[in-house]
């Protein structure tokens, strides 16, 4: 067996110029699994970026992770980015368990650990910015959150071919001005060297 060279990588020492963006995530199922359906929406100085999928056959935490990954995809340079999402498991995730998972080759030490090509895919596109994660309560009246959750609920609707590739996609000029939201920076990351 072949063993791997790990590093642990932190995340990207970025400059002054480095632009701020916010990204609002929510995904689900109906029923848990089945057909899905996820929404991202980045906002940066002057602008907004909506993009929404699904897949045929998933489960909700697929779905709220493909958000995040999409908003991530999405992103042209690398940038200061706070992801906002309702789902624990994602939060969580990427805030503490990433680190003890990619040091066991994306395993978990019992069981199995559940979507782990989607958790390094994250892993490695949040390295490539300085990336932290905010929890919002779920149907708490956030604005942002709130249409995320419309538009999931749209993308369970539609046909989809791969669950990555998005279905909508809408841009709009947005306030320059971007809210501070408290945040936790990603976790250290275990990758190939």
């Amino acid at each position: 067996m072949q063993k791997l060279d790990l590093t642990l990588k932190g995340c990207l020492a970025l400059g002054p110029e480095a632009p701020r963006v916010l990204i609002y995530t929510d995904g689900g199922c109906r029923p848990n699994p089945g057909p899905g359906g996820w929404a991202t929406i980045l906002w940066t100085s002057g602008w907004e970026l909506e993009l929404g999928g699904g897949g045929a056959d998933t489960t909700n935490n697929r779905m709220e992770m493909t958000a995040a990954l999409a908003g991530l995809d999405a992103l042209t340079c690398p940038a200061r980015v706070t992801i906002v999402t309702d789902s624990e498991y994602l939060y969580k995730g990427m805030t503490s368990w990433i680190t003890k998972w990619s040091s066991k080759g994306f395993k978990k030490k019992k069981g199995e650990l559940l979507n782990p090509e989607l958790w390094r895919s994250l892993g490695e596109a949040a390295l490539e910015h300085e990336t932290s994660w905010a929890w919002t309560r779920g149907h708490a009246g956030v604005l942002l959150n709130e249409r995320c959750d419309s538009l999931a609920t749209e993308m369970l609707d539609c046909s989809h071919g791969d669950e990555r590739v998005p279905s909508h996609r809408a841009r709009s000029e947005r306030s320059p001005s971007l809210p501070e939201v408290p945040a936790l920076k990603t976790a250290g990351i275990w990758l190939p060297a």
